[in-house]
């Protein structure tokens, strides 16, 4: 079981519940830190200073004579407006076409004009140049990016405000070629504002004459069509309401329904006859055509006088039978019989005929009716086309027309949209040069720099990662710091002639009136008071990479320590690169690891200085195999328990965090951790991953403390500003042991309790 360790409560102003990985990110962005960040970095600011004044010094007196002509012109629509229905202009309108026309004045396509015609790229008075120069063309790309290079970058284009008129200034080593580049340059933009709508015209009206040549070949095509279309259907200019294979149509429906009703007719009538009982034919049906009416009645009403007369004489017996009178009548009733089923045959053959003559005809009707309604179907299809091609060429004639209506307007507007350019003051050459006055160039120059200085420095500042003033770091690393150790000063060798290895090495021993000193019984102070009720006794130093300095505050501290009358240990815990024994010159063959490895008692191994008298030392020892393991061991447990029952303060030196785990194991031993942090040395990743590391295994932090600070530097200003305070008569040894009483009755007395 581990020593009893004293909790730490959070320092003033820190956040209690600050997570691992999470340190504050929050940078002063105060008118305040970027003053100071200025006054840290204030030699880019002086050079940048100086540069921009040279620079505009050389700018300033070696700025070329330049004579600066300008001429004015009036710039509106032309004749246009008066064609327009409504003629009133918008001023946002009216504002971009201006604008549209300063980028004109000044277009590459301008200007190579005005060289051109004004063959600037041999004229020596162009380039500011005495002499013949050597003749240079337009065409070559080089020398015409040159010399409207520099036309462009010498001439000028300003509006008058709320007017439509211009004012173009061009500047030029002479003045008399000033006023001719100027007033050409007007001259050539008159000219392009007439030539671009005829220009513009030409090639709508290039365009609009082969559309309107294909829109006529098409129409051509097209009533063609039509034409041969109405030939085919047999008519030109075709009318439904007189169609005659409609009017056929017409007419065959109407014959065929007749035939269908003559042929049901028929039909029935031939199925009646070949069913009836012949003796009742006469009374059920009509005659059929072609048959005397009457004719089957009469025979068989003769039939019937016949029977009745052959009866009569037949009644009167024997005699009747071979009357003569009753063979005649007998004859006369079988020739009438034969007649009367002749009459029924012939009616019956004659109704079949009429049926099947009736069926004839319905189904040649219906076969010329079927042939007239498939040519009723395709002449429908030509319809159909021809109504197609009709609409084309309505279409297409419309089209034409309106293209060749628009030909006609461009025609006309050609000159109404051109620009009406008004010279109001010609160009004249200028009585003097045109020169900005040299303290406005050195001041832009200078202003312009410093500007440039500032945010380089704000570069630089988000650049630099590393910690350079106490807020800073307290921001970053999110805990308190709890003092700032100055740079100490080296000793003379002939004072350090006379003196111990200790007393070389542990400058509070040899300095007790030193800023340095007075440091670290700040931090003695800030350690003491960092609880309440209690004061802690294991102190451990730990710093996040090596040559931080923590081995120089742990011995220095414990010295500290040691004259307030405690017993004090300093335990060098780096079994590793341990170093403790060889500032206060004690031999380390024993030490921690031979104590927990047993080979050695704790009275052996602890050694003691003539120089601290309550301070006794444990050297690291011979390096083990495995450190962390027996720093994290029971053993060493068990031993820290014992020591804290002999001593009031127990000093720990430890690894650095990152670079092995022994502080992180020996963190949760102690009572208060102490983060080293060498001023200038490392980065913000650095140490966040170091605070990081010990707040995720729990440990007690007590605070961080900032190693070799340079106290003349501005952000530690009037954190010393006691150096120069005299101690007077009062002796140093009397006044340390005055001020120390306070700890031994606090410290030592409560650890009595």
């Amino acid at each position: 079981m581990g020593p009893q360790k004293t909790q730490l409560p959070p320092a003033a102003g820190v956040p209690e519940a600050q997570q691992p990985g999470t340190g504050s990110e929050i940078r002063d962005t105060s008118l305040t830190e970027a003053v100071a960040t200025l006054r840290k970095r204030r030699w880019v600011l002086i050079l940048a200073a100086v540069l921009g004044a040279s620079y505009g010094t050389y700018k300033a007196y070696t700025q070329p004579k330049l004579y600066g002509s300008t001429t004015t012109i009036q710039v509106h629509n032309g004749a246009s407006n008066a064609y327009r229905v409504d003629a009133s202009s918008d001023y946002d309108d009216q504002t971009t076409k201006m604008n549209t026309e300063m980028e004109i004045l000044r277009s590459e396509d301008l200007m190579t004009t005005v060289a051109r015609e004004m063959n600037l790229a041999n004229d020596p008075d162009f380039f500011g140049v005495k002499g013949p120069i050597p003749h240079q063309s337009l065409d070559d790309p080089n020398v015409r990016a040159s010399v409207v290079g520099e036309l462009q970058g010498s001439i000028i284009v300003a509006l008058v405000p709320r007017t439509e008129m211009m004012r173009i200034t061009y500047y030029s080593p002479s003045p008399t070629m000033a006023a001719k580049i100027a007033n050409r340059i007007v001259f050539d933009f008159i000219q392009r504002s007439y030539q671009t709508p005829v220009e513009s015209t030409r090639r709508v009206s290039q365009w609009l004459s082969g559309q309107l040549e294909e829109l006529k070949t098409e129409v051509e095509q097209s009533q063609q069509q039509i034409m041969a279309l109405q030939r085919k259907l047999g008519t030109l200019g075709y009318d439904s309401s007189h169609n005659q294979l409609q009017a056929s149509l017409e007419e065959l429906l109407s014959a065929e329904e007749a035939a269908k009703v003559g042929r049901i007719t028929a039909e029935s009538r031939y199925h009646m006859v070949a069913e009836m009982d012949p003796n009742t034919i006469s009374d059920s049906i009509e005659t059929t055509p072609g048959t005397m009416p009457g004719q089957l009645g009469s025979l068989r009403a003769q039939v019937a006088v016949a029977k009745a007369n052959y009866a009569e004489i037949t009644a009167q017996g024997g005699v009747g039978m071979n009357n003569p009178r009753a063979k005649q009548l007998q004859a006369d009733i079988a020739t009438l019989t034969k007649e009367i089923d002749t009459e029924q045959s012939r009616m019956l053959v004659q109704a079949r005929e009429t049926y099947k003559a009736a069926k004839a005809a319905e189904d040649k009707i219906e076969l010329e009716l079927d042939a007239r309604k498939v040519e009723a179907y395709n002449q429908g299809d030509d319809l159909v086309q021809l109504t197609i091609l009709q609409r084309e060429f309505d279409q297409n004639r419309a089209l034409y027309d309106g293209l060749k209506q628009r030909l006609e307007t461009a025609k006309v507007q050609a000159g109404l949209e051109a620009l009406e350019v008004d010279v109001v003051d010609p160009a004249l050459p200028p009585l003097g040069p045109t020169m900005r006055a040299p303290s406005s160039i050195i001041m832009s120059n200078t202003v312009f720099f410093l500007l440039g200085g500032i945010v380089i420095v704000f570069i630089l500042e988000g650049l630099d990662t590393g910690m350079h003033n106490i807020q800073e770091i307290e921001t970053v690393m999110g805990m308190p710091s709890l003092a700032i150790i100055p740079q100490s000063k080296r000793t003379s060798a002939e004072q350090t002639a006379t003196m111990s290895t200790a007393q070389r090495n542990i400058h509070v021993l040899t300095q007790p009136k030193s800023q340095f000193t007075e440091a670290f019984r700040a931090l003695r102070t800030s350690l003491l008071l960092a609880t309440a009720g209690q004061p802690p006794k294991y102190i451990l130093f730990t710093s996040a990479m090596p040559s931080e300095g923590k081995t120089t505050m742990a011995s220095n501290l414990a010295c500290i320590l040691s004259q307030s009358d405690v017993r004090v240990l300093l335990v060098d815990a780096d079994l590793r690169r341990s170093n403790i024994h060889h500032r206060f010159g004690l031999p380390g063959k024993l030490g921690l690891t031979t104590v927990l490895a047993g080979t050695s008692t704790l009275e052996e191994a602890v050694q003691h200085i003539p120089e601290t008298p309550n301070l006794d030392i444990l050297p690291s020892g011979p390096v083990p195999p495995f450190p962390t393991e027996m720093l994290g061991s029971e053993t060493m447990q068990k031993l820290l328990e014992k020591l804290g029952k002999i001593y009031t303060h127990i000093v720990i030196d430890s690894p650095p965090v990152l670079s092995v785990t022994d502080a992180v194991v020996l963190a949760n031993s102690v009572d208060a951790v102490v983060l080293v942090i060498r001023h200038g040395k490392e980065s913000k990743n650095v140490m966040r991953r170091a605070r990081d590391l010990l707040a995720r295994s729990g440990a007690p932090m007590a605070g961080l403390v900032l190693n070799a600070v340079d106290v003349k530097s501005p952000d530690y200003y009037g954190y010393y500003g006691y150096s120069g305070y005299s101690y007077g008569n009062v002796d140093a040894d009397s006044w340390e042991t005055q001020t120390s009483a306070p700890g031994k009755n606090g410290a030592e007395g409560k650890a009595k309790q």
